[in-house]
């Protein structure tokens, strides 16, 4: 029997995680609660051995939302337009 090809998602740090630490709520979120989310997620995504593959994936599908990659949404514009 021949093992399924993992894909990068199956090895990731946040696989399993609570996804509300890497999106902001559907309701109003304060900058110093939006600033200490996306930190905690960002030391998640520091450690993580796909961070590079994630990141790649977000640009790929122009992800408009959350932390990717272990960058969040303006990061990512800017990381683009480097």
């Amino acid at each position: 029997m021949a093992l399924a090809q993992l894909e990068w998602s199956d090895l990731a740090a946040c696989r399993g995680s609570e996804g509300s630490l890497f999106f902001s709520p559907e309701v109003a979120e304060r900058k110093d609660d939006r600033v200490e989310r996306e930190n905690l997620a960002k030391k998640l995504c520091a450690s993580c051995p796909v961070r590079e593959d994630c990141l790649e994936a977000a640009l790929d599908r122009h992800e408009s939302y959350g932390i990717w990659g272990g960058l969040n949404e303006l990061e990512r514009r800017a990381f683009v337009r480097r």
